[in-house]
């Protein structure tokens, strides 16, 4: 099932303008379950404002707040809050601009006890621009 911003405010505690995903689904391919989320840079974004002014780039950290959220789905799935404990091995390929159209790809790579450790990638179009990897402490709704 496909998650709107009403869902996906279900069960995250952002809210504009800090709730950086639109959209939200798992999807299963022939190497597991996958989140799938989608932003679209407006260019009017807090974030632009200052970064920068004549060449507008969305900055690194919010390229990974967005990964983070895109997990929203699995969250739901489990019926469970994530807290972000740790953020590893960002990397970011290219720039991210006014009228792209965010692809957020996550997968749950392992769980142990009470903490998921899970990896993001940021696409436009077919083009990757972002990777980390970052680990949550998960909590009963």
């Amino acid at each position: 099932m496909k998650m709107n911003k009403n869902d996906i405010e279900k069960v995250l505690p952002h809210r504009d303008p800090m709730l950086l995903v639109e959209t939200a689904e798992l999807i299963q391919t022939d190497e597991g379950e996958r989140g799938i989320a989608t932003y679209n840079v407006r260019g009017d974004e807090f974030f632009l404002q200052g970064h920068f002014p004549d060449n507008p780039v969305v900055p690194g950290v919010i390229l990974v707040e967005m990964m983070v959220q895109g997990c929203v789905a699995f969250f739901k799935k489990m019926d469970n809050k994530g807290f972000l404990t740790g953020i590893q091995n960002a990397k970011f390929k290219s720039p991210v601009k006014p009228g792209d159209n965010i692809r957020i790809v996550t997968e749950i790579i392992k769980q142990a006890r009470i903490f998921i450790f899970a990896k993001g990638e940021i696409y436009v179009g077919d083009k990757m621009h972002a990777t980390a990897e970052f680990s949550f402490a998960v909590m009963p709704n």
